[in-house]
């Protein structure tokens, strides 16, 4: 067995748009909001099936809905219903119950026999029924208690008669309503012509001197032709085989099935294997057994088999068609091979952040906890704390501006002004050191890779027109190796044709840039510690004529 993750969507469009090929929509609604998101599903071409699982839905709206939905060709299922199954296929609603106990009444295979239920509860005793006295049920479907059912027992019984795989069917009605009497008539004038079994239950009402409602709001007889035993008369007399009381009914469907096998119309087969379901873990627990939940969900490493596995690719192959680490970077990062020109820049981007000198902030920290005496990993995180908006934070600030920018359609300097009203700083643009006239090799080195081999760069090129009108006013405000780097990835994310729109803006918005400064700079970090332990340097005290010293001349006393 597996787990399988269903999607949630926010609304009904979102789930249409995503599930193109759906066409059945099962209405877990409540009474009072049934009618309004029925009728939104109505709205879209692609449904065909709506089932409605609450009971006490306004019959005004029930009747609304159902004019509107024939109208659209719509069947509606319920209210009040339990669903529907066609066994081996998919089942609506909780028809059948329990996954063993549908493998019980042998659901997971299709057999011969279709029914048509008022009654969910009763559709699922019927499931046992067939089960258990023919070879099993081909479809079964029950239409919900109310008193509007949106399909009736002659809707569903006329499409078993049509149903070349249907060899016999089963009709249970109830006290209530008059539907049995056009059944009646269907098999009087030859409309249905395939062996039916039927009973309406609630022979006892006539036990009451007045008219008693069992359950259902449509399972009351408001005259003589509504009671059960006036329905069960009439459809004997029709033609259908029906028992003299409901414990009969299963020899009487038995008795049917086996005429059926005799005279050839029905071929048994050879039972097919139980398919093997892992008990519920409520049901475990209450029998003392245990399954085990899922406690949390991981989609890129296996490491259960003979041989570890990386997002679907055995650590063998990623050593024998030699991805590099870029290729490791791209399975556990990005679930998904990258082709080699992308692997190779993932690992430019590590090795041009590697390291930045001992004078930055994050390296000096990791010094300093080196010299205090503390372990690597405490050293290392010391100055990982650092990364943020000030330091190695330009990456994504430089990715975000310069896309937002192009999405905008902005040209570069409409993106300056903007920035400059907004009294915001262009992240990505300015070095303290580097300019037009010192440039920075890192950034020169990746221009011109991911100029020769991405297929476009529409969001690095931005970035290069604003650079040109950023060092008129001043040499050092060039486009610095975050901002390159920034652009450059938002470029393989959005212009590869490896990732979808969302896929990108996922990524983006996850923090991956920043995921990569991490892992470039720990390297360096992790060099800064073992060169202060090789050294054997001692603990760091800062010289006082490097602090400024402000203290007030004499101690403020307050009002």
């Amino acid at each position: 067995t597996s787990e399988i993750l269903l999607p949630v969507y926010k609304d009904t469009a979102s789930a249409m748009a995503a599930n193109p090929s759906a066409s059945v929509m099962v209405n877990f609604a409540s009474q009072r909001s049934v009618y309004p998101s029925a009728k939104e599903a109505l709205a879209y071409p692609q449904v065909k099936t709506i089932a409605i699982i609450a009971e006490g839905v306004p019959e005004n709206k029930t009747r609304l809905l159902i004019k509107e939905a024939r109208e659209k060709g719509v069947a509606v299922i319920g209210p009040a219903t339990v669903g529907g199954i066609k066994p081996g296929c998919f089942r609506i609603g909780n028809t059948g119950g329990m996954i063993d106990n549908c493998i019980d009444c042998k659901l997971h295979r299709p057999g011969s026999v279709a029914y048509v239920s008022r009654s969910g509860g009763m559709s699922n005793e019927l499931n046992n029924i067939v089960s258990q006295h023919t070879n099993g049920v081909y479809e079964g479907v029950a239409i919900g208690g109310d008193r509007y059912p949106g399909t009736t027992f002659w809707d569903h019984l006329m499409r078993y008669q049509a149903n070349p795989d249907v060899k016999m069917m089963v009709l249970l009605g109830e006290v209530g309503g008059v539907e049995e009497y056009a059944i009646c008539e269907a098999i009087k004038d030859g409309r249905i012509s395939k062996p039916l079994v039927a009973w309406c239950i609630g022979t006892c009402s006539g036990c009451f001197n007045h008219s008693v409602s069992f359950g259902h709001a449509g399972s009351a007889a408001n005259s003589m032709l509504e009671t059960s035993e006036a329905k069960n008369s009439a459809l004997k007399k029709a033609g259908a085989v029906v028992p003299s009381s409901f414990n009969e009914l299963p020899d009487a469907i038995h008795q049917t099935y086996a005429r059926l096998v005799s005279e050839g119309i029905i071929v048994e087969s050879a039972e097919v294997e139980k398919p093997t379901v892992p008990m519920d873990y409520k049901w475990a627990m209450d029998l003392g057994l245990v399954r085990k939940p899922s406690a949390f969900v991981s989609t890129i490493c296996d490491d259960r088999k003979e041989e570890l596995i990386y997002a679907g690719m055995e650590i063998g192959k990623v050593f024998e068609e030699d991805i590099g680490i870029g290729g490791v970077v791209s399975l556990l990062w990005f679930r998904r091979k990258l082709p080699p020109y992308a692997c190779r820049f993932l690992e430019m981007i590590l090795m041009l952040t590697a390291d930045h000198g001992p004078a930055v902030s994050g390296a000096h920290n990791t010094i300093v906890t080196a010299r205090a005496g503390k372990d690597l990993v405490s050293s290392l995180c010391a100055g990982l704390l650092t990364i943020g908006p000030r330091f190695g934070g330009a990456i994504d600030g430089a990715a975000s501006m310069f896309s937002q920018a192009v999405d905008a359609g902005l040209s570069p300097q409409a993106f300056i002004d903007k920035m400059r009203d907004e009294k915001k700083l262009v992240m990505g643009i300015g070095h303290r050191i580097k300019s037009l006239e010192n440039p920075d090799k890192r950034v020169e080195i990746l221009k011109q890779y991911v100029f020769e081999h991405f297929p476009a760069h529409k969001v690095l090129d931005f970035a290069c027109q604003v650079e040109k009108l950023t060092t008129r006013k001043k040499s050092n405000l060039i486009l610095n190796v975050d901002g390159t780097i920034g652009c450059a990835f938002v470029d393989l994310l959005r212009y590869s044709g490896i990732f979808s729109a969302e896929e990108a803006d996922t990524y983006l918005n996850s923090g991956v840039l920043n995921g990569l400064f991490v892992l470039g700079r720990s390297i360096g970090f992790i060099g800064h510690f073992l060169d202060q332990k090789r050294l054997k340097q001692g603990l760091y005290r800062h010289p006082w004529d490097d602090i400024c010293y402000m203290l007030p001349s004499q101690v403020d006393e307050g009002a």
